[in-house]
């Protein structure tokens, strides 16, 4: 990721545009023995750069006076510039900032084995803080789209944030402070506090996709590093979540919350608290409810499935909660329940099935009849799957009449050819299954059609009737 963030950066000058790696611990090279850096600006009423004065590059220094320089660039770094309402002003200092920012970076990489002291650790957050929960960072930003940027890639991942150039690096300081061997965790709870991680989980509301990756990939390496905050990181995330489902139903940032989730449940311990099973009915189910359940549907069933692989006797409360949030109207998300139901399927035994297969088999069984061909392939693939043809097979004396009337319409008056060759291959198997059952489930099935067709012919003859006696009685009183 490191090596690659200066694709999307202005560069001035090209030369010194290139990034290193933990492999290369040289910065870019300036023709300058000295590098310029800004002491104080006013970041909010757009004043221009009151003082500049020039600092030795940390590599020309002693390893005396490193970590003294270090402290100074990091500083300097917490001028925040804005760069909407005047993106061609202080470009020079701009530059010198972000030359900063990549050395201060290279700085946590190539630091060696000593632990950072506590000073460094103070002043980095607060350089972090002062860069990421800017209010005109964040605030003046949306729905611009800075020069030099793919208009393609704003697009695809919503506004873009014109601060990226200085950002970016930001971000990466943070994940490479906050993954370094060299960061003592009890040192960096201090700085790094639930106060630090709310604004954190707060940024993952932005509109910038850029933004919200690396959101993702330093939670993630908070929550692994400093134990003591993982319970306020699940509840914070929840109170989140709940809001989404409950009161706002938008927030940008819900497929990279349950990515992190995924991990967090990855690693759960068994037997499950009641606190997680809770989270699974609460939080996880009903967000299958949500219409923007396709930006996160990959994310969500992942956490879902790794609940019931971890405890199969959540399936039966999987199951229900997925038939009560079934889409009525909508196609493509009846494509997603049926994915995300067979993977279920798969991780569950016996007796949970037994206790959800009626109402999931007549749910199935509307599938299979739909008139939208993809929602019927998609349920008749279900027969592929060994361990769920077993499961119908253990119960087919159940499952088998539900479904069969439905089989049987599609393979008499699908418009589907596909669906109806599907529909005959299904047929076989469950015939080859229990031939006796089939037999008897088809004689019912036809017997209920004709009595169904016998019926339709008299309620007609009887309606025939009905219309004979109005129409005598209208014509004999308009010959009174």
């Amino acid at each position: 990721m490191f090596k690659q963030i200066l694709g999307k950066l202005p560069k001035k000058p090209s030369s010194a545009a290139k990034f290193w790696d933990s492999n290369e611990s040289q910065p870019p090279d300036n023709n300058n023995q000295g590098e310029e850096v800004l002491t104080q600006r006013s970041s909010s009423d757009g004043d221009s750069v009151s003082s500049v004065e020039v600092l030795p590059r940390l590599r020309d220094v002693p390893i005396s006076e490193k970590q003294e320089l270090f402290l100074k660039k990091l500083r300097l770094c917490c001028v925040v510039f804005d760069f909407v309402s005047e993106p061609q002003l202080n470009l020079k200092e701009k530059e010198i900032k972000r030359q900063t920012l990549l050395e201060v970076v290279d700085y946590v990489i190539s630091s060696g084995n000593a632990k950072f002291p506590e000073q460094v650790i103070q002043e980095a957050t607060k350089m972090v803080s002062a860069n990421l929960f800017s209010s005109n960072t964040h605030q003046q930003c949306k729905n611009k789209t800075p020069e030099g940027l793919d208009l393609e890639e704003e697009q695809e991942g919503g506004s873009l944030n014109p601060s990226w150039p200085h950002l970016q690096i930001v971000y990466e300081f943070l994940l490479r402070l906050v993954a370094s061997p060299n960061t003592d965790a009890k040192i960096s709870k201090k700085y790094i506090d639930p106060t630090f991680v709310l604004k954190l989980l707060d940024l993952f509301d932005s509109e910038d996709h850029r933004e919200r990756e690396y959101l993702k990939t330093i939670l993630h390496r908070i929550y692994g590093r400093f134990m003591v905050h993982r319970p306020f990181i699940r509840k914070t995330m929840n109170n989140i979540l709940y809001d989404f489902i409950l009161e706002t139903g938008k927030h940008s940032g819900i497929a990279e919350f349950l990515e992190v989730l995924g991990s967090i449940i990855n690693g759960f311990a068994l037997p499950l608290k009641e606190e997680h099973k809770l989270f699974l009915t609460r939080v996880l189910v009903p967000l299958h409810k949500l219409k923007c359940l396709p930006n996160y549907h990959q994310q969500l069933s992942y956490c879902v499935i790794q609940f019931v692989e971890k405890d199969c006797k959540l399936a039966d409360t999987v199951i229900r909660g997925l038939l009560k949030y079934w889409p009525v109207t909508n196609s493509s998300k009846e494509i997603m329940f049926l994915n995300e139901l067979e993977e279920i399927l798969e991780s569950t035994q016996g007796t949970e099935f037994e206790r959800c297969m009626v109402p999931l088999s007549r749910q199935i069984a509307q599938c299979l009849s739909s008139s939208h061909f993809q929602v019927a392939e998609r349920a008749l693939y279900l027969w592929n799957n060994d361990h769920v043809s077993s499961l119908v097979r253990q119960n087919s004396r159940i499952i088998l009449p539900i479904v069969l009337p439905a089989l049987e319409k599609n393979g008499s008056s699908h418009w589907n050819q596909a669906v109806k060759n599907l529909t005959d291959n299904v047929l076989k198997v469950l015939s080859d299954t229990n031939p006796e059952l089939f037999e008897e489930c088809l004689r019912k099935f036809q017997e209920d059609q004709q009595n169904a067709e016998d019926n339709k012919k008299k309620n007609g003859e009887t309606w025939r009737q009905l219309e004979e006696i109005v129409a005598s009685k209208g014509h004999t009183s308009m010959e009174k």
